[in-house]
């Protein structure tokens, strides 16, 4: 159970540096700005408990805003978008009973599952964080259009290295 501890304390690590490094630095249009770094979320393990889950997006989201210079919102959309997780994955349709360490990756649930509840949480976290950042409901129709925008292309991306680091079921 350390080895899992440990490989998740890495991915952590990584997703945030990439984030900060590299995909922070990406703005194309003004419109879209990849928040790839909720992969750590989208692919913790099914029987995660809830305290978890919401004290590793606080987590994550904190690291974000502190490196980024944004008073919060990284932190807050990063929680809500732990907390609706599991009502997600009822809704997309994961199945009744999970195996032991089973993850929501392409791996173990498919494609079309891992498309759903990708797009379906990152559109959570993009409406939240446009909501959060803007405060003025008279930019609906911009928060819209970059929240869609900045969805599609983080589920590109995220499907994208899902393909590329997936391990090979046997």
């Amino acid at each position: 159970m350390n080895k899992s501890y440990l490989y998740l304390f890495v991915r952590f690590v990584v997703l945030i540096a990439l984030q900060v490094l590299i995909i922070d630095h990406i703005n194309l249009g003004g419109y879209i700005n990849p928040p790839l770094y909720i992969l750590f979320i989208l692919l913790l393990p099914f029987e995660t408990p809830g305290w978890f889950l919401l004290l590793s997006a606080f987590a994550l989201g904190f690291s974000i805003d502190i490196f980024s210079n944004s008073v919060g919102l990284h932190t807050a959309s990063c929680v809500f978008m732990a907390y609706m997780r599991p009502t997600i994955i009822r809704a997309v349709g994961a199945p009744a009973d999970y195996e032991a360490y089973l993850n929501p990756g392409i791996p173990d649930m498919g494609t079309q599952w891992f498309v759903f509840y990708t797009l379906f949480l990152t559109l959570l976290h993009q409406l939240a964080f446009g909501i959060l950042e803007s405060f003025y409901f008279a930019e609906a129709g911009i928060i819209f259009i970059r929240m869609i925008a900045s969805s599609l292309f983080t589920l590109v991306l995220i499907v994208l290295i899902e393909y590329l680091f997936m391990s090979r079921k046997k």
